[in-house]
C-alpha cells in the first residue's frame, strides 16, 4: 500500500551502492519538477531503520535525493519492513539492474534524441566531436547488408586517443569493401595496422 510520507522522516539508504553522475541527476531533478506525478506511479520501496524510527529507501535513493532539491515537503513510499534482510539487499540489485538491451534502431527511427537524453536515457555513441569525425556514422536508410552499425561507449581520454589515431591515419582513396565511411575506412585501417604489428612482433 502506497502513502504519502512526510519527507523530513525519510533518510537515505546509508548502503545504497548505486550512484548518479552530476548531470544525469539534474535531469532526474528537471524530471520531477516537469513531472511530479510520476513519483505517484514509481513510489520509494522502503523499510524502517529500527535504531532511529526513520525510513530509508531501498528503491528510489536517488529520486528521493532530487525530490528534497526540489523541497517538496511529501513522497509517495511504500513499506518493505516483512522482507527478509536476503530480499531486501536481491530487491536493491534487482531495482538497478537493467534486464535486456535497447533496441536503438527502434529508439532512432521513432524517439526524439534530445527527449531521450532530457529524460535521462545514455545514448552510446562513438562520438569523435568536437572534429565532426563522427557526422557521417549513421547509416542511411537501407544501407544495412553487408554493412553493420557499431557504437562504443568511451571514456574521454580513449575517445582523444582515438580521435589522434584516426586524425593520423592515412586511407587510400576507394575501398575493397565498398564502404564509403570515412570513420570506418579509418578505424578498419587502424586495426589493419595493428594486426600486422602483431605478427611482425
Amino acid at each position: 500500500m502506497t502513502k504519502n510520507i512526510d519527507i523530513s522522516k525519510i533518510k537515505p539508504n546509508p548502503k545504497n551502492p548505486r550512484v548518479i553522475k552530476d548531470e544525469k541527476f539534474a535531469r532526474l531533478v528537471e524530471s520531477l519538477r516537469s513531472f511530479p506525478a510520476m513519483l505517484d506511479k514509481r513510489p520509494l520501496v522502503c523499510v524502517t531503520d529500527a535504531a532511529d524510527g526513520l525510513i530509508f529507501p531501498l528503491g528510489g535513493n536517488m529520486r528521493l535525493k532530487a525530490a528534497k532539491e526540489l523541497k517538496m515537503a511529501k513522497i509517495p513510499v511504500t513499506m518493505a519492513d516483512d522482507w527478509t534482510e536476503e530480499q531486501r539487499q536481491e530487491f536493491i540489485i534487482k531495482d538497478n539492474v537493467g534486464f535486456g538491451e535497447w533496441n536503438w534502431e527502434e529508439l532512432q527511427t521513432d524517439w526524439d534524441d534530445e527527449k531521450l537524453a532530457e529524460w535521462g536515457l545514455d545514448i552510446p555513441g562513438f562520438d569523435l566531436s568536437p572534429d565532426g569525425l563522427g557526422e557521417d556514422f549513421r547509416l542511411r536508410d537501407g544501407d544495412k547488408e553487408p554493412f553493420q552499425q557499431m557504437t562504443f561507449t568511451l571514456a574521454d581520454a580513449q575517445a582523444e586517443r582515438i580521435k589522434a589515431a584516426m586524425a593520423d591515419v592515412e586511407v587510400q582513396p576507394g575501398t575493397e569493401y565498398g564502404n564509403e565511411n570515412g570513420n570506418g575506412n579509418k578505424l578498419h585501417q587502424i586495426i589493419l595496422e595493428w594486426a600486422v604489428q602483431k605478427i611482425l612482433s
